[in-house]
């Protein structure tokens, strides 16, 4: 009897919901203030959220061609085995599982239950039971878990039915993230064109620089690049679909559509809710806004923008909470379908044609970390970890170049190998920068953790494993 194989039942429309609902979560919500303060200019502002997507358009080609060449469930990790055998493919999918995928779930999720409590008042332990409890872990930090109990309950509810839903039935799990995404896409636009409508604030602001900061050369440049891994941070997520490929209909052509059309409709959503910030607010107030979104909602709208600012962030951490729960999870199920990692989590379900224990493993080790509470380190690793692979499989992808001339390449890369170069010496300079600052940080008492060398470290734990899966299979 035949093993029981995914179904193909996600279209083009359904997997540029997924690629937009990846991307756009909380980031554009909260990142804008800070960038605004780095650059101190609303026509820079402006261009880094430009420069940062057409980047992550060039990463999204290079992946379609990757995906195009190997439509297979497991995306990344399919590519870098192909491109560097067995050893970085299962350090990539390991770190997946450690790090990136389930600490990115934790996060959202628990930014989810947080907007949720602007309508609902959840429960917590009054302060001296929460600080009760603490685990310190060196070089890590203090962990409460008792801290904020009603947020994390329902973060942790949150991954769990999404994880249920996605086990179940992955054409449901698919529903609700094209649900979600589309009524994110309308709200942000209500939000861009009320603001806009209300006709209460300048377009001089978006051309008036900060009356504090004023930068010129190396000093801008410097700012720019900041400002931009900001920006990056706000477009990850775009390589979600191409883990799901061997369940996309038509997926040579599906994967690269799919990619371009939903990268570049979250680079016009993010260029109008920034042009929609400084039209309502000038450079100086977005810098100093700790929730900018809500600030120039409520300035335009009043008392209920507030509201509607902290619904839209709440549907948007659910639907991009669903994504990474339906999408993660195949990386972990394509390595223990390779004999790489625990065989049960490579089980297809006999019934519901998902891979229902890969689902459910990330589900639990999500809400793990959720406990934790630790969401600003796991965020700083998880984005730090993600780009120090992306920049490993596009090196990769001129060793397939060469490696693999004759393979059929139903989608190339466009200005190969400019194209190419230029997001790999993005990355390089990103990793260098990102690590020197973390160091730099941790040594003179500003962060009591490195963030991207803690990161590095869970990760090489899987070597390991590597080694006892190789022996065992």
């Amino acid at each position: 009897m035949p093993n029981p194989q995914l179904n193909k039942t996600i279209g083009l429309w359904s997997a540029v919901a997924i690629v937009v609902g990846s991307v756009i979560g909380s980031g554009i919500f909260m990142k804008p203030a800070t960038m605004a303060a780095q650059l101190g200019s609303p026509i820079m502002l402006i261009a880094v959220w430009v420069v940062a997507g057409i980047i992550s358009i060039f990463g999204a080609m290079i992946y379609a061609e990757l995906g195009s060449m190997f439509p297979e469930t497991g995306g990344q990790y399919i590519y870098l085995k192909k491109m560097y055998g067995d050893f970085w493919a299962f350090l990539y999918g390991w770190s997946g599982f450690a790090v990136i995928n389930t600490a990115a779930v934790a996060s959202i999720a628990y930014v989810f239950a947080q907007y949720t409590e602007y309508f609902v008042h959840l429960p917590r332990f009054p302060a001296e039971v929460e600080m009760s409890v603490k685990w310190h872990i060196p070089m890590i930090g203090d962990i409460m878990p008792l801290q904020n109990a009603g947020v994390k309950a329902l973060a942790i509810v949150t991954i769990m039915g999404l994880s249920i839903i996605s086990y179940i039935s992955v054409r449901s799990g698919n529903a609700i993230q094209f649900i979600a995404t589309v009524l994110k896409t309308v709200a942000i636009l209500f939000l861009v064109f009320g603001i806009f409508f209300t006709g209460q604030g300048d377009f001089n602001n978006f051309i008036t620089p900060s009356s504090t900061t004023h930068l010129t050369g190396w000093a801008m440049a410097g700012a720019f690049v900041a400002a931009t891994s900001g920006a990056f941070a706000s477009y990850d997520g775009w390589n979600n679909i191409t883990m799901m490929a061997g369940e996309l209909k038509n997926p040579t052509k599906t994967l690269t559509k799919s990619l371009l059309i939903g990268i570049g409709i979250c680079m016009a959503v993010y260029v109008l809710i920034n042009l929609a910030y400084l039209y309502a607010l000038p450079i100086d107030a977005m810098a100093a806004s700790p929730l900018v979104a809500s600030d120039a909602a409520e300035k335009m709208m009043g008392i209920l923008g507030g509201g509607f600012i902290a619904l839209l962030i709440a549907v948007s951490c659910f639907g991009a909470t669903n994504v990474n729960t339906l999408a993660c999870a195949r990386i972990t199920f394509a390595m223990a379908q390779n004999k790489s990692f625990f065989a049960w989590a490579g089980k297809v379900h006999p019934r519901f044609k998902s891979p229902g224990n890969a689902v459910l493993l990330h589900g639990i080790w999500s809400c793990l970390f959720v406990i934790t509470g630790s969401f600003d380190i796991l965020t700083d690793m998880f984005i730090f970890m993600a780009w120090f692979f992306y920049g490993l499989t596009v090196v990769g992808f001129f060793i397939l170049r060469k490696k693999m001339p004759d393979t059929k390449r139903p989608y190339k890369v466009w200005g190969y190998p400019i194209i190419p170069i230029m997001f790999v010496g993005f990355t390089t300079f990103y990793i260098g920068t990102t690590l020197y600052n973390d160091i730099s940080n941790y040594v003179s008492g500003k962060a009591p953790v490195i963030n991207s060398v803690l990161g590095l470290v869970l990760t090489a734990l899987g070597v390991p494993l590597y080694y006892y899966f190789k022996r065992k299979g």
